[in-house]
């Protein structure tokens, strides 16, 4: 009987990782500038909603994503409820993925998630430029946009490995 309340324990664990993956990615705000890599930055947190919005609907709720939202935009200094929007959109083009998609692939969903981030960062310049004068430096979203989409690559496969191995979910969308 107490192998069956610990295997449900644990399946309880694993099913609220990614929620607690996304707090603590929003609270964290790391930056790799204090080790010397000046020119490596990236959004996990959109990395992360793409992916379990796309294979996984059920693991983050929309509202797990909006609070998500919340907390990042007071540790970031952002206007209350603007990457709240943002994750939401970003959520919202997953889904459509979802619906469209035939027969699922790492590339197909890597260039929708280009073309996703492409836009909400143009929706984040175009707000925070024109609506609230904030001033932003170009080169460093870019450098945001091409980290956040060549390591989409190696953390879909992270996650597909530990929805696999550890959770026993095949990820065929």
């Amino acid at each position: 009987m107490s192998q069956i309340y610990k295997n449900n324990f644990i399946n309880i664990i694993y099913k609220y990782i990614p929620i607690v993956l996304l707090f603590v990615s929003v609270l964290n705000e790391f930056d790799f500038n204090n080790l010397g890599l000046v020119y490596f930055s990236f959004n996990f947190s959109y990395i992360l909603i793409f992916y379990y919005s796309l294979k996984k609907s059920e693991s983050l709720g929309y509202i797990y994503i909006f609070i998500a939202g919340l907390f990042n935009d007071v540790v970031v200094g952002t206007p209350i409820g603007l990457s709240s929007l943002l994750y939401l959109i970003l959520c919202g083009a997953a889904a459509y993925l979802r619906n469209i998609t035939l027969r699922p692939s790492l590339i197909k969903d890597s260039i929708f998630f280009l073309i996703t981030i492409l836009i909400i960062n143009s929706l984040l310049f175009i707000i925070l430029s024109f609506i609230f004068d904030f001033k932003l430096n170009y080169f460093q979203q870019l450098i945001n946009i091409v980290w956040t989409f060549l390591l989409y690559f190696l953390f879909s496969n992270l996650f597909n490995f530990f929805e696999y191995h550890f959770l026993g979910r095949n990820n065929a969308g």
